[in-house]
């Protein structure tokens, strides 16, 4: 069979122009597939808020596996807020300017208490607020797909970016691996904060990611960060190794959960005995 070539008029610099254009759209392709379309963004909507006058909770996203909470009112005290689930128990700072904050509800479908505390000077706090509520999830990870207090990043983080970027379109297993090997290769512990940090500092995602230094909690909610945007159930968990107080991940892949201590993979830990108290 014979087929007749058609001049189309196209140069040679043309062509090559739409070549070059190629990898760009790609690029794009993979970035809009990421985190910005795919990832869980906490939101409030108020279409389903329950409260007792102080403590407000809006559970309109509950079933997605995370509330938002937020005292009623302004007060220069500092406030605490406690999750109780059938006997466990996980204490928070809460916002004292009525600002709404992010909370997991990770320990799964079930009946939750709320309870507000507001310091009354020293470390005595009065109970101000109780709300309850009975969750019934869509998804017993979804707590672990979206961010919180712990685990802080946005669409912009950094970590979010970079995580796109290694995912592409690779299956869980790999995206997985390669978040892994990312960590081990790129990030160093930072021995300084390690003896410097105050009791009760926070993870740091972004400015860990940016100077590619932390401890390891911070360290552990980066790796959190970068999975979660690609649909990939982690824990950030926190517990002691070897005696020592320390953090590291729990992730769902595909089905089968998988351990993975990114202070450890920077030779900065040696331990085999891990004991959970706490996750977010």
């Amino acid at each position: 069979m014979l087929v007749r070539i058609r001049n189309t008029g196209r140069s040679a610099g043309g062509i090559l122009f739409f070549l070059l254009l190629v990898p760009v759209f790609l690029f794009i392709f993979i970035w809009v597939r990421g985190s910005s379309a795919e990832a869980v963004w906490p939101e409030y909507t108020g279409e389903d808020v329950v409260s007792d006058g102080n403590l407000m909770v809006d559970c309109s996203h509950a079933t997605d596996g995370y509330v938002i909470a937020s005292a009623v009112y302004p007060t220069s005290n500092r406030l605490k807020m406690r999750v109780v689930y059938n006997g466990a128990q996980l204490t928070y700072d809460l916002d004292n300017t009525g600002l709404f904050e992010t909370f997991p509800l990770q320990f799964g479908s079930g009946f939750y208490e709320f309870y507000l505390y507001e310091n009354v000077g020293g470390t005595k706090y009065s109970s101000e607020g109780r709300v309850t509520l009975d969750v019934a999830l869509e998804n017993e990870n979804g707590a672990f797909l979206v961010p919180n207090q712990y685990v802080n990043y946005t669409k912009e983080s950094p970590s979010v970016l970079q995580s796109d970027q290694i995912a592409g379109t690779s299956p869980e297993e790999k995206i997985y691996q390669d978040v892994c090997d990312y960590m081990a290769g790129e990030f160093q512990y930072d021995f300084v904060r390690a003896q410097t940090i105050s009791p009760g500092e926070l993870p740091e995602v972004d400015g860990c990611f940016e100077t590619k230094i932390g401890i390891c909690q911070d360290l552990s909610a980066v790796m959190v960060s970068m999975l979660r945007v690609q649909g990939i159930p982690s824990k950030l968990v926190i517990g002691y190794a070897d005696g020592y107080y320390h953090a590291w991940t729990m992730s769902i892949v595909n089905g089968e959960e998988k351990f993975f201590d990114p202070t450890a993979a920077i030779n900065a830990l040696n331990a085999s005995d891990y004991q959970v108290e706490r996750y977010y």
